[in-house]
């Protein structure tokens, strides 16, 4: 999508934190982090959310489970524990209309956060 700022972030139109990149996804440091480590991981094939994926879409969520365990890993955050969410919808807070997920870790968590 063209007016995507994930789809922009993805082809380096925009400036980001990039951490890690392969040929499915793409994670970037948050620019309004909720936690010391704030990641957030996204795939390159846009989808506004985890509603618009179908059954050929099961090879990218698993590759991108396991780069959120990675990616934990190499942050850090693996030992102590870390949060991983998705937002999906309006009511959920989703404010990127690109499928993300947020990775939080660094600190002990409340219920409360994100």
């Amino acid at each position: 999508m063209n007016n995507c700022i994930f789809c922009k972030i993805i082809k380096d139109e925009i400036p980001s934190a990039k951490v890690y990149e392969d040929e499915l996804c793409f994670a970037f440091k948050d620019i309004n982090p909720q936690a010391p480590v704030h990641v957030l991981v996204v795939p390159k094939k846009h989808a506004a959310s985890v509603l618009e994926l179908c059954e050929d879409d099961k090879e990218l969520l698993g590759h991108i489970q396991l780069v959120i365990g990675k990616l934990a890993n190499d942050l850090g955050v693996a030992e102590t524990g870390f949060r991983v969410m998705t937002n999906c919808g309006k009511d959920a807070c989703q404010s990127v209309a690109h499928l993300h997920y947020h990775l939080l870790g660094g600190v002990q968590m409340s219920e409360k956060m994100v």
